[in-house]
């Protein structure tokens, strides 16, 4: 017998995968952290301001933090 991750609910039907909403998140997390490094790397050595096309970009740092505690508390459900 194999261990697959999609193992069936006791209703019979096997459970539903919510790896393609970790991956938006970490993936939308990582491009506002390299926002975030971008902003500072251009303040620091640019000696200008950074363009706010970067700072709209950094807010996706909240959003895939979001959505990954949401994936978090939607794998973590008990199947009853």
């Amino acid at each position: 017998m194999t261990n697959s991750s999609k193992t069936p609910s006791p209703s019979g039907a096997p459970r539903r995968s919510g790896g393609w909403l970790l991956r938006l998140a970490l993936g939308l997390f990582g491009i506002g952290l390299l926002a975030i490094v971008g902003i500072f790397l251009t303040s620091v050595f640019g000696g200008h301001d950074p363009g706010v096309w970067l700072y709209l970009v950094a807010m996706l740092t909240p959003i895939g933090f979001l959505l990954a505690i949401g994936y978090a508390l939607w794998s973590g459900r008990r199947v009853r």
